[in-house]
């Protein structure tokens, strides 16, 4: 994966910052797995387990943590 797609971590409000959070994870997962079939395959699997669902949401908070740094937690 050549394409640059995150230039900043600086976000104008805390729901981009989350939303950046979001597409942090996701991008992990792509890096950590390049190939669309074998993840659209594996997709079912973990979600509709309650404890994959539970460790998605726990890697995007901890996104959520290092945006949020970076932002200075929005105050002036």
């Amino acid at each position: 994966m050549s394409e640059q797609w995150l230039t900043s971590l600086i976000t104008k409000t805390p729901q981009e910052g989350y939303e950046l959070a979001i597409k942090l994870s996701r991008m992990g997962v792509k890096y950590t797995q390049p190939s669309d079939a074998v993840r659209s395959k594996l997709r079912p699997d973990y979600s509709e387990n309650s404890e994959n669902l539970i460790a998605s949401s726990q890697v995007i908070a901890t996104n959520f943590q290092t945006v949020s740094a970076a932002n200075n937690y929005w105050r002036d």
